[in-house]
């Protein structure tokens, strides 16, 4: 099955993530969005374990009925590695309920995901078609291809990006990571690879960032919750949903860190106007890995830094309504 959308706006769309919960919730959306074509995923061995991740997103894939969409596990190295608890998560949702039927169809070894970014930005260009870069994990993977092939820039629209605490603390916790270097302002998808992070924002524009700030407010709540198993015995999409966040509903640090950027491609105008700043990231000492605006430019390009909703219930509403599948 080759399931390509056309027509004038639809945005093509490649998604590189860690294999979180979140990331599969953010999957699904994408995919009822009729206005949003995935061409692609590359996992990122960062927030999950890399088989499993691997595994877990075929099947989800197959349970979305998209068994053809193009998968590939990167090779980038990130500096600061996540912590084992949180990377076990991709493991507890391969045992969902609604993902029992299927099998995972990655062979041994995994499709490469440069080779998959390589060509998905060569054949965006040859369309001139240019790219939407969904990314919620660290720049490493991205810019890594970039250093060795800057032509390929030309393949990308723009970059929008989960990433970062601005005006709000980071989530470093020092019970589960060394106090030593637990400082209470990055956040691990910068922290992860803070040379990366500081390399991407440095060179590439039109980055649409998505912070603590903004995504500290996409709590699952127990009313959203309710929303989604209310619709759980009719649509697939709801029960997949509302097994998957079940597994960390109890957690009160976990948020739809994802999900928002995702949405922000669906529905832009549940979200404030942004703030526009160049931006910088800390890459030694105590603070690493802590995101700053740059007051005076330093030659960087401005982005868009997205730190409040205009309608946080339609940001709920328009999931639920989306995951009606």
């Amino acid at each position: 099955m080759d399931v390509v959308r056309e027509g004038a706006g639809v945005t093509p769309v490649l998604f590189i993530h860690d294999a979180a919960i979140d990331d599969f919730v953010a999957t699904l959306l994408i995919l009822e969005s009729p206005n949003l074509d995935l061409r692609g995923v590359v996992i990122v061995n960062a927030d999950c374990i890399p088989g499993p991740g691997m595994d877990v997103a075929s099947r989800v894939h197959q349970f979305a009925g998209r068994p053809d969409l193009p998968l590939g596990l990167s090779g980038a190295r990130g500096w600061n590695p996540f912590p084992w608890p949180y990377r076990g998560d991709c493991v507890t949702l391969g045992d969902i309920g609604c993902l029992a039927s299927f099998q995972s169809t990655v062979p041994v070894p995994p499709p490469s995901g440069e080779a998959l970014i390589v060509e998905a930005l060569e054949t965006a260009i040859a369309r001139a078609e240019p790219l939407t870069i969904l990314l919620t994990t660290g720049f490493t993977t991205l810019v890594d291809i970039l250093k060795s092939r800057p032509d390929l820039a030309r393949g990308i629209s723009r970059v929008a990006w989960m990433g970062g605490a601005l005006d709000h603390p980071g989530n470093l916790d020092p019970e589960t990571i060394n106090p030593a270097v637990a400082n209470t302002h990055a956040e691990w998808n910068v922290f992860w690879d803070p040379f990366a992070a500081d390399l991407g924002l440095a060179t590439l524009p039109d980055i649409a960032v998505f912070p603590l700030d903004i995504t500290d407010w996409a709590a699952i709540t127990p009313a959203f919750m309710a929303q989604l198993q209310a619709q759980a015995a009719d649509h697939s999409y709801s029960l997949f949903a509302s097994e998957a966040y079940a597994l960390v509903a109890d957690e009160p640090y976990y948020d739809m860190w994802n999900v928002t950027v995702a949405l922000w491609l669906i529905s832009p105008e549940l979200y404030a106007t942004p703030r526009r700043t160049p931006l910088r990231v800390v890459q030694w000492g105590f603070e690493q890995g802590w995101m700053q605006a740059v007051p005076d430019g330093d030659g960087r390009p401005e982005q868009d830094v997205y730190l409040e909703f205009a309608d946080l219930q339609g940001f709920y509403d328009r999931i639920v309504a989306l995951l009606a599948n």
